[in-house]
């Protein structure tokens, strides 16, 4: 059953990952397994490698938390390779629906965030600099650039932090920095080179700054916690359904200045975000899972 929640939370990822402006890392913190994640990426270390020289794969397996990983980025690619089309659909057509979904997952989850965290004055001081951080960054507006070589493992390091960073998504990022149409064309036309600059970028970016965080959430937890939930309050500012040109507007209002606000299709979406945010959060009770301890790497 353990395997099967590790799976349900990967496919939940996924999906967050393939909508701009939402970020697999959020769906991660919001259900718990952020810390466990992070603990397993920064495994992936000389210990690591040196278990495999010494053809140790047991011992390697469970240095990384190999099982854990597997589940969870087998939902990941199932989810971005099943909902890709369907979500790509939604965004196209029927966007305020799917931000609306989104809205409901993140606004559900918060109580259970805040409840985790020992507040106090330094601490809600540093949720509001994650607030003002994620408004900041989706404030931003796109820009065109023809890249050098050397920029796209710049790209791949920045875009990849962002990606397990709650609030953020790494698609965004590429997109208000100018690379993120760069990046598709090297994918389309298999520009080798540039892409293994990409791909490069990405592995020490994500094995560096998962390293950065999890040495924070082990030294300062709760102070780390507020900044994320801080991030993870402004990342709304970007999903909000009934916005244009950057301009937030009330249901009503968009109905009137700018388009159809669609409050059917989004009342229903808002209701199954609840509900489904309700089910993950409470996965582990109803399926009866006790709560693994988090492993600190060797």
């Amino acid at each position: 059953m353990q395997y099967l929640q590790w799976l349900i939370k990967g496919l939940a990822m996924g999906a967050a990952d393939v909508v701009p402006g939402v970020s697999g890392g959020t769906l991660a913190f919001i259900l718990g397994i952020y810390e466990r994640l992070l603990a397993a990426i920064s495994s992936c270390n000389l210990a690591a490698l040196k278990l495999v020289g010494r053809m140790q794969l047991a011992a390697f397996w469970r240095h990384i938390d190999g099982t854990f990983l597997l589940c969870l980025f087998t939902g990941i690619l199932l989810s971005i390779f099943s909902l890709a089309g369907v979500i790509t659909y939604l965004l196209e057509y029927r966007p305020i629906p799917l931000w609306a979904l989104f809205c409901a997952l993140i606004i559900t989850a918060l109580p259970h965030l805040c409840a985790s965290v020992r507040w106090n004055i330094s601490r809600l001081l540093l949720a509001m600099l994650g607030i003002a951080c994620a408004v900041m960054v989706a404030m931003l507006t796109p820009r065109e650039l023809e890249p050098d070589a050397w920029m796209f493992f710049i790209a791949g390091a920045v875009a990849i932090c962002a990606m397990i960073l709650p609030g953020i998504s790494g698609s965004f990022i590429l997109l208000m920095s100018g690379m993120y149409a760069p990046v598709l064309l090297a994918v389309t036309e298999l520009q080798l080179t540039v892409l293994s600059l990409f791909m490069l970028g990405c592995i020490i970016g994500l094995l560096s700054f998962s390293r950065l965080l999890h040495w924070l959430l082990q030294h300062y937890h709760d102070s780390s916690l507020a900044l994320l939930i801080g991030v993870v309050i402004g990342a709304l500012y970007r999903i909000w359904p009934w916005q244009a040109e950057q301009q937030l507007y009330l249901p009503w209002h968009y109905a009137t200045e700018v388009a159809a606000a669609d409050l059917t299709a989004a009342a229903f979406s808002a209701l199954a975000g609840v509900l489904l945010m309700l089910l993950l959060l409470n996965m582990e009770k109803w399926l009866k899972v006790p709560t693994a301890p988090v492993s600190t790497p060797d």
